[in-house]
């Protein structure tokens, strides 16, 4: 949601793919859906699994490539940072 704040105002989001380290929880992905993006690239899905089927079910063409760098990063960042992972993914 930041990332398209930050975009900028858009008439029509329909030709965006867009591009995420990690799998979007459903606050996220029913953003995606809501402003009608079609394609999304998901770094990675192990560390958080998302809400990939979802998006799938609702039209998106979804790509996940479990790539270790971001795999590595998301992990490190859980591990740094707990308190933080937690008060956004909103799990105890």
């Amino acid at each position: 949601m930041d990332c398209l704040r930050k975009a900028g105002r858009r008439r029509d989001y329909a030709g965006i793919t867009l591009y995420t380290t990690l799998s979007p929880c459903m606050m996220c992905a029913g953003t995606i859906v809501q402003f009608g993006i079609k394609s999304v690239v998901i770094g990675e899905a192990r560390n958080f699994p998302g809400n990939v089927e979802f998006l799938r079910q609702s039209g998106v063409d979804v790509a996940v490539l479990n790539d270790p760098d971001c795999e590595a990063l998301m992990a490190r960042f859980i591990r740094e940072r707990p308190e933080l992972w937690h008060e956004d993914i909103a799990s105890p």
